[in-house]
This record gives C-alpha cells, structure tokens and sequence, in this order.
C-alpha cells in the first residue's frame, strides 16, 4: 500500500477504517493489541499472520517537528491486570522492552497501511484502571558526533597539533 491511500482515507469518510495496532514486546514475550472491542488478523511485513487482540486502548502519535525527541504515548485499559503485569516486567527491564506500531486500514489486512515503526519504551506507570506508558526513537540531537571519539588515550599525537 502507499501513503496515498491514508492521505485519501483521512481526507474523506467512507467504509474505510484506519486500524491502529501495537506490539508490546518483553524479553521474549509479545502481546498483540489494536483499539476497540474486535480481535482482528493482520498479516505482517514479514508475510506472518498475527491476532490483534481488541483492547480499550489509545494512541498519541509522536509530533513530527525538530526537537528530536519524539515519543508515541499510549493508555491501555488495565481491567483484567494482564496488561499492569507486562508493564511492571518492562520497567523493571527497560532494555528488552520494545513497541511496534502498525496502522491498517479495514479493507485490506494483507500488509501495513504505512511501514510500521518500533520504539524502546522508556517509561510508564500504571494505576488500578489504567497503564500509561511512553517510548520513543533515540534522541539524535543528544548524541555525540562523530560516535568514534578521538581522545589523548588513543591518539597520543593529538598533544601536538595546533
């Protein structure tokens, strides 16, 4: 599919429906979420089915401006405490937690509407009816350039040049 598509879907109604999917990943555990009440099949980018389980969920898309720090919020209904477990899994293990976003639309669940997008989740709480959890890109106005640092140690020869 290609971005004329959702341009086209978001600038008129019709039958089509944007389907908003998230892949909660926790160490080797995956949890398959989409908004609203429906478990729904999608196919991967890689060509493998999944089940989007229907969940009282919603989805703050990360702000496309130059701050560079662009983070995709979302709540997730914590009812049946299922999620809250998951959720208190990643924060205590920020390093194997990680978030795939997905948008489809309703007619055609062959392949992602717009190529999906994974972010490390940074942080989060949660409460007896919600989770609210933030992840994000790496900030790349923060990091050094160039990464290889030339520095005395390495380079003794530095000392010298003027």
């Amino acid at each position: 599919m290609t971005s004329s598509i959702l341009n086209r879907l978001y600038a008129s109604s019709g039958d089509e429906v944007i389907i908003d999917t998230l892949q909660i990943t926790v160490g080797g555990q995956s949890y398959w979420l989409t908004r609203g009440w429906d478990d729904v099949t999608a196919t991967l980018e890689t060509g493998v089915q999944a089940t989007f389980t229907g969940a009282q969920i919603d989805v703050a898309l990360p702000a496309r401006n130059d701050d560079g720090t662009q983070d995709l919020k979302f709540a997730i209904s914590n009812i049946d405490g299922v999620v809250s477990t998951a959720i208190r899994s990643a924060l205590d293990d920020l390093s194997s937690a990680s978030l795939t976003f997905r948008r489809y639309i309703s007619t055609d669940l062959s392949a992602p509407a717009a190529p999906p997008f994974t972010m490390a989740i940074k942080e989060g709480y949660w409460t007896a009816m919600e989770v609210q959890i933030s992840a994000g890109f790496m900030n790349i106005l923060d990091t050094a350039w160039p990464r290889f640092r030339y520095i005395l140690s390495l380079f003794p020869g530095l000392r010298h040049l003027q």
